[in-house]
């Protein structure tokens, strides 16, 4: 680098990061600028140095404060052969990397996953949630990933990582073969398996996936309908006769609201609407049909079987003269009115046996 006046010769080194999201910074060094020894570096929690020489890494520095002598920087001392006393300048590139954890990032499928459940076949899912990171192996990480950038954030870093969970999530969920129905109730298991499955591709590049929560996993719109059908029916399992009647009764309502028209097909209920109404009337109508039919008998008038007086129909003794009367039966065959005493069904001819 030359020669320098000892005012352009470097003091202090130090990086005081006030961003959120800045993951290496290079030290600003000016033409006219050196790193002279007994100069102070001083590297924060959550911070390493980087010595650089000639594109070479050659010394790493922890968080701590460190007066430059050969002692302490033994890899430039031997590149440069430098004296052990004096003063001097050391020709080298400083870069600090942040170590702390990134958390908060944004993770979500472009596209949807496709997974294979035993209830729905194969079924086209969307998940999003956030995960977090951070430098594990400084060195590594500017070999494989910022090389000699004077500046680099978690939105350069985030282009290559987001995809490599995304990938851990897919084959988490091949692998659990969990039914869709029970995906809700796996997150945790999830993110723990993507934090293993994706921990050597992490590595590579210097750093170590912390942590991935999943916010949530949504399925196509066709098979959540599908899903608050089959809640329906299990809430309405033991009650659907009563739910039937109900929709049929809906659909009559909105039949008879319907401005264009009575019918069933202006109002798009169609022809399964139709039969459904149907079936429940039938139902109605047979249950009515198997109430006995003395229930049914119009009140009327009858003669005494003794005087000849008209008498109510039902009377079991007649009014004037006391006489019991017969009463009619029914034939248990065709259920046609009989004379009491009969020994035929004048209907359908059946026997009759009376107790």
């Amino acid at each position: 680098m030359g020669l320098f006046n000892r005012k352009q010769l470097l003091k202090v080194i130090e990086w005081e990061d006030n961003t959120q999201n800045t993951m290496v910074y290079r030290f600003p060094l000016k033409d006219r600028d050196a790193i002279m020894n007994s100069s102070t570096l001083v590297v924060r929690p959550s911070q390493v140095a980087i010595f650089v020489h000639k594109g070479q890494i050659c010394d790493v520095f922890a968080p701590g404060t460190y007066k430059l002598t050969t002692e302490n920087i033994p890899i430039i001392s031997k590149i440069l052969t430098l004296p052990t006393g004096g003063e001097y300048t050391i020709t080298a590139e400083v870069y600090f990397v942040n170590t702390k954890q990134f958390t908060g990032l944004k993770w979500g499928t472009q596209n949807p996953i496709m997974m294979r459940d035993s209830d729905f076949g194969n079924v086209r899912i969307r998940a999003f949630g956030v995960y977090s990171y951070r430098v594990e192996d400084a060195a590594k990480f500017m070999k494989e990933v910022f090389g000699t950038n004077n500046l680099y954030t978690v939105s350069s870093l985030n282009e290559q990582v987001k995809p490599m969970v995304l990938q851990g999530f897919a084959d988490a969920v091949a692998e659990s073969k969990i039914s869709a129905l029970d995906l809700a109730a796996n997150y945790r298991e999830f993110s723990e398996t993507i934090i293993e499955a994706s921990k050597e591709d992490f590595e590579a590049f210097g750093i170590k996936l912390c942590s991935v929560v999943i916010e949530n996993i949504s399925l196509p719109e066709e098979v959540e309908k599908a899903l608050d059908e089959r809640t329906k029916l299990g809430v309405l399992s033991d009650k659907m006769g009563t739910y039937t009647q109900y929709q049929a009764a809906n659909a009559m309502r909105d039949a008879a609201n319907n401005p264009n028209g009575n019918n069933f097909a202006g109002m798009g209920v169609g022809l399964g609407a139709g039969v459904a109404v149907g079936g429940v009337m039938g139902e109605a109508l047979k249950n009515a049909k198997d109430e006995p039919r003395e229930s049914s008998k119009p009140a009327g008038v009858k003669k005494c079987s003794k005087c000849g007086e008209e008498i109510p129909s039902n009377a079991k003794f007649c009014p004037h003269c006391g006489e019991a009367q017969p009463v009619n039966k029914f034939c248990p065959e065709c259920g046609a009115k009989v004379e009491a005493g009969a020994k035929f069904c004048p209907e359908c001819g059946h026997k009759l046996q009376w107790l």
